[in-house]
């Protein structure tokens, strides 16, 4: 079997390293180092010490992962032909990552691995800095931690920022959170006779000249919450805050029921800033709809219902369940086998043995939306038109009847043939795939545009509607048409 010892080369001078690493790497007839930029190998080749070094593998590849995984191939392959051991940095345990792929091959069998501990830099980094950890800290890689990873309200520890190159990339994705000023401090060789502390602002980070294999990051946590505005859990506390006994009292009083009318008006608001392609709409709107879940969830949470965390796990487990060719082994061609494995996921999910074909489909604020809900789940057990043909001389007919009732029935007559001819018209629209919600929003925003127009006609006229005759009107009518029409264009 392949036998694999690690060492860990701690994060100081040779006289801070164990007598018995000392002996051990001192014995070591087949040594390998992740990188000979390290205190211990230098004092240790003044004494004779020879060993093989990967730092040439760090110029053959533009991703550190990369770096890592053939390191990790060489040093199986290496090992084929006698035992061998590897030094690393620090402890083999401790932001690093070959050793975690070396453990990997281990579980698969495909090595025999040692592992013996050397002091980590966290230590030195934490009497550096005087911090306690217990406060709650993170340490991240700098060559692969993504802006989500970051909670701002903790001690921040970024290792591995080697160059100019990666601490422009932790800068830039820091910089996603935090403000562009914000202070972080730049620790070099820590716990050694070395050890240097620089603070500047983030936008300096990769500024500095103190960087090299013995560089960490730290960012300190951010106490005020007007300067982490960015992060999910600060919209909670704010969320939690105004709900709280001491907040706003109008949030206080706020249900499900009474929040309905702000979601509805927010949504549509929303889809203006889409319709009128305004992205600092589309933020400010996205904002207000987000307001509108965040309360319905804190509702939930104070009423002891239900929390954030069950919406999240709910939302999460459905994508996940039902995106089988994304996140599970399944292969589609195109976007309509998506949809029609999503449907067959959506039934096994809900069970449809003993449900009813039209249940769940009301929607309760969009007359609309209902009706084209039913069509759509009636069309789905055969209840439809071979062709839109049919629903057209469905709309026909049901048009003439209007008229009639129109002529000789009586209010409810009409009412009831009303709304058999905007439920066919609906019909029509779902057979072309347009939604009726969206086109009345449509129509209902162009007849806006148009008539404020036609009003400003009137201001900076005559000044009121009664001195203009109907034709006069319809001119401003066609006048604004065409302006919006140009402005489409």
């Amino acid at each position: 079997m392949k036998q694999i010892t690690v060492i860990g080369l701690g994060a100081g001078e040779l006289d801070q390293l164990p007598l018995g690493l000392y002996r051990m790497l001192k014995n070591a007839t087949r040594l390998f180092v992740r990188t000979a930029e390290h205190p211990v190998l230098k004092e240790l080749q003044d004494e004779g010490l020879t060993f093989e070094s990967f730092d040439s593998v760090y110029e053959s590849h533009e991703e550190f992962e990369m770096v890592y995984k053939e390191i990790v191939e060489t040093l199986i392959l290496r090992a084929e032909e006698a035992p061998l051991f590897y030094a690393v940095p620090g402890h083999p345990l401790v932001a690093e990552q070959t050793v975690q792929w070396l453990i990997e091959a281990e579980k698969d069998g495909r090595i025999e691995l040692q592992i013996v501990g050397g002091q980590s830099f966290l230590d030195p980094i934490f009497n550096a800095l005087r911090i306690d950890p217990i406060e709650g800290f993170q340490l991240l890689d700098g060559t692969m931690f993504k802006r989500d990873d970051v909670q701002m309200k903790q001690h921040v520890l970024i290792a591995q920022v080697y160059d100019t190159y990666s601490a422009s990339e932790v800068k830039l994705t820091l910089m996603e959170k935090y403000r562009d000023d914000y202070p972080v401090t730049i620790v070099t060789a820590a716990g050694t006779s070395e050890e240097k502390l620089r603070t500047v602002p983030l936008f300096e980070l990769d500024r500095a000249a103190e960087l090299n294999n013995l560089t960490t990051v730290y960012v300190p946590p951010v106490l005020e919450m007007e300067d982490r505005l960015k992060e999910w859990s600060t919209f909670r506390e704010i969320i939690a805050k105004l709900r709280a006994p001491d907040g706003c009292p109008w949030d206080r009083e706020q249900t499900h029921e009474s929040l309905k009318k702000y979601l509805i008006e927010e949504v549509h608001e929303f889809l203006q800033a889409v319709h009128e392609q305004d992205d600092d709409g589309m933020i400010e709107e996205l904002g207000d709809v987000l307001l509108q879940v965040f309360l319905h969830a804190q509702i939930g949470e104070d009423e002891g219902y239900f929390s954030l965390e069950d919406v999240l796990d709910y939302i999460s487990s459905k994508m996940i369940h039902r995106h089988p060719h994304v996140f599970g082994e399944l292969e589609v061609e195109d976007s309509e086998e998506v949809l029609r494995n999503w449907q067959q996921l959506k039934t096994q999910e809900k069970g449809h043995a003993s449900k009813k074909v039209l249940e769940g489909q009301r929607r309760a604020e969009s007359s609309l939306l209902t009706s084209y809900n039913f069509q759509k789940a009636a069309a789905k057990v055969g209840f439809d038109w071979p062709n839109v043909e049919g629903a057209l001389e469905k709309f026909e007919e049901e048009w003439n009847e209007l008229k009639a009732e129109l002529e000789n029935g009586d209010q409810a007559s009409r009412l009831d043939e009303l709304g058999d001819v905007l439920f066919t018209i609906i019909n029509v629209a779902r057979f072309y795939g347009l939604s009726p919600e969206e086109a009345m929003i449509h129509a209902n925003r162009k007849f806006e545009t148009r008539f404020l127009e036609v009003e400003e006609s009137v201001i900076n006229g005559k000044g009121e509607f009664n001195a203009y005759s109907l034709e006069e009107l319809e001119e401003f009518w066609q006048v604004a048409k065409q302006k919006q029409r140009g402005e489409n264009e």
